[in-house]
């Protein structure tokens, strides 16, 4: 999964930021899922880039008081 920009980011609406939100933190639950079964994540850098996404979304939703 690749970096969100934060202009991409800003150029969401509302209801498109709180679902972006939602597909990362599914994510995020399947990845660290995978993790704890033992198993070898296929990107290991993807549970990192999934973190730095949500934060980044939260940010901007905060500043535009989303949240």
């Amino acid at each position: 999964m690749a970096l969100l920009r934060l202009r991409e980011i800003r150029a969401f609406n509302s209801e498109e930021r709180v679902q972006k939100m939602k597909e990362i933190r599914d994510d995020l639950l399947r990845e660290r899922g995978v993790s704890a079964m033992g198993g070898a994540p296929p990107s290991p850098g993807k549970i990192k880039a999934l973190r730095i996404n949500i934060a980044r979304l939260a940010t901007v939703m905060r500043e535009e008081g989303e949240l």
